[in-house]
């Protein structure tokens, strides 16, 4: 340990609070936080004991290091977490966003609330359900509320300007609010239920119902009554196929953590009212936490990501922050929440349950690594490389007939898609179709950025042709060709070819793969990626352009009066059969602007 290390410890204080640990750069690696700040420190800095191979070489990397004193260990806790999302550093285990987990939302402060699928979670005041294991699990989730409650799935855009009911209302899976009467106290009813459900309070909502169903039949409603009995038969369909997996009817969350040198993976299972509703996988890089730190780690910030916060969560270890989680979540839910580790009985046979779960996925992971580890072999020896192509990058054009041409790069690193590093380009400056001409001009792009880091295996869509664009950016930039180079062409089926060819510079013929399909399957999984993403992108540009209204050319009409008119009307068609009296009568709209308008719609 240098001086400067040496001294800021020893002036170090016996108090709770955070450290954050910094590279040469002064750059945030690591954030901790201590009940006793020199207590902790001396396990980095002092110890006798060997610390393992992860947190010596963790010691090594620290140059300097921060302390913030707080008055509580509650009060490290909150700010080791809002460091830790701030910085994001470096060796601290981070649980990802959760796009990649769907969720479902409600917003009870409009007027007839919408269920909407969204990925993040917002500070809007609205109920989120989720994240769910899977976009099919919500699709089953979504298709069960439609059947049973028939609340709108329309966006409130969508909704504000329907003209007439979508499919839904056809096929009796929506309500038809957008334009039937319906009144706003009964479709609420509907949605309080919606959310009961989707809490797991399926019970509730059938005693409720049951309690409807038999006040309709005393007064000889008994159409109402079939109604709400077919809505019950229905819930008591869904919770049939649940499993019962607690006698006691409380609400958990089981977690359960197995782990291998570098990968972690937290199976969370989600029990509602005794029902195990769903189980979702989260994968982590171990880092240099020891197990226990990944599980609290992991467990701070999930609930940082949901809204849903149930009576009891159950861990498979005993965590260290174990009394601060369970204060802040009792403080979440208004009321107490229980965080413990069970050595026997039903709880542990749970606990036990997540482990083997999360093991299993594990499994999966470190399988597919792998096997992405063996086609990377195999495609180093078929290039001849020196060193393993951990960083793939692949470029495809998209475009139709030349209009709103793009290009994607995706990243594959170590075998698997990188998608933090993809990039989107927009072709600029090229008024004809030249697939060759936006292939340089991307490339140009992309490696006129001298601080970039550049791939070990540059992949190019399109063979021979596209190849020598990569060659030619490469010479005219003066990039010294330290990566390896490829073309990827797909087969000629009428020359009666098998497959994809694969064509590298100074060689006419493509390379045999034979003997490497296992390399050939990988680069047109990068191939079919890039060209995905690509594609996707073209879409959302041609859309965007195809939104362009008409009124957006007509002086006088601005952003307001375009929705005004928009509401009005319900559409551009409504729009053209009006009078120039009638247009001529709205707000702001003056006689020579509406004559312009009716004009320009008609003509």
């Amino acid at each position: 340990m240098n001086r400067t290390l040496q001294e800021k410890y020893s002036q170090s204080p016996h108090s709770p609070g955070v450290y954050l640990m910094k590279d040469a750069g002064g750059k945030i690696i690591y954030v901790g936080k201590a009940k006793d700040l020199k207590k902790r420190l001396a396990s980095y800095f002092i110890s006798k004991q060997d610390p393992g191979t992860k947190t010596a070489a963790l010691i090594g990397m620290i140059d300097d290091f921060d302390l913030v004193i707080t008055a509580s260990d509650h009060e490290a806790f909150i700010l080791e977490s809002n460091l830790i999302k701030e910085h994001n550093p470096k060796y601290n285990v981070l649980l990802k966003d959760g796009k990649n987990y769907p969720l479902l939302r409600i917003d009870m402060n409009e007027t007839y609330p919408g269920i909407q699928r969204v990925r993040k979670i917002k500070n809007d005041h609205a109920h989120y359900f989720g994240p769910y294991s899977s976009s099919l699990s919500v699709k089953r989730t979504l298709k069960q509320i439609q059947k049973i409650f028939k609340l709108r799935k329309c966006r409130n855009a969508q909704f504000k300007n329907r003209s007439r009911p979508c499919l839904n209302y056809q096929i009796k899976a929506c309500l038809g609010v957008c334009c039937n009467e319906v009144a706003e106290s009964e479709y609420k009813k509907q949605v309080k239920d919606a959310i009961l459900f989707l809490r797991g309070k399926s019970r509730q909502v059938v005693k409720r119902l049951g309690d409807e169903m038999k006040a309709h039949a005393d007064v000889q409603e008994f159409e109402k009554a079939a109604q709400v009995r077919d809505i019950v038969f229905a819930i008591k369909n869904i919770m049939e196929k649940q499993v019962v997996v607690c006698s006691d009817m409380e609400d958990r969350d089981v977690m359960g953590l197995a782990w291998d040198k570098t990968k972690a993976v937290v199976a969370v299972m989600m029990v509602r009212s005794g029902l195990l509703v769903d189980t979702v996988h989260y994968a982590l890089d171990l880092g240099f936490k020891a197990p226990d730190e990944v599980l609290c780690a992991f467990v701070d910030q999930y609930y940082k990501k949901t809204q849903d916060v149930p009576a009891f969560v159950l861990l498979n270890q005993e965590i260290e922050s174990k009394g601060e989680i369970g204060e802040y979540l009792s403080h979440r839910r208004g009321k107490k929440t229980v965080v413990h580790c069970p050595v026997r009985g039903d709880k542990k046979r749970l606990v036990n349950l997540a482990v083997v779960n999360a093991s299993r996925e594990l499994e999966k992971i470190l399988l597919k690594e792998e096997e992405a580890l063996a086609s990377l072999v195999l495609l180093k020896t078929l290039m001849g490389m020196e060193n393993l192509p951990q960083r793939i990058e692949c470029f495809d054009n998209s475009n139709i007939s030349g209009q709103d041409p793009v290009s994607s790069m995706v990243v594959f690193t170590n075998g698997r898609p990188d998608k933090s590093a993809y990039r989107k380009y927009i072709i600029r400056d090229i008024e004809f179709q030249d697939d060759y001409a936006y292939m340089y001009q991307v490339l140009q792009r992309r490696f006129s950025k001298t601080q970039a880091v550049w791939p070990d295996l540059l992949v190019v869509d399109g063979g021979k042709g596209q190849l020598g664009m990569a060659i030619a950016v490469l010479k005219d930039l003066g990039i010294d060709q330290s990566f390896a180079l490829a073309g990827l062409a797909k087969k000629d089926k009428a020359k009666g070819e098998v497959f994809d060819k694969i064509y590298v510079p100074g060689r006419s013929n493509p390379l045999n793969t034979g003997q490497a399909q296992k390399a050939l399957y990988l680069l047109q999984q990068v191939r079919d990626e890039a060209h995905r993403f690509a594609i996707t992108f073209q879409r959302k540009r041609r859309e965007k352009r195809g939104l362009v209204s008409i009124l957006d050319s007509i002086p006088g009409i601005g952003p307001a009066k375009k929705k005004m008119l928009l509401i009005r009307f319900k559409g551009i068609e409504n729009m053209k059969k009006t009078s120039l009296e009638e247009l001529s009568s709205l707000p702001g709209i003056t006689g020579k602007t509406a004559k312009i308008l009716l004009d320009r719609l008609n003509g």
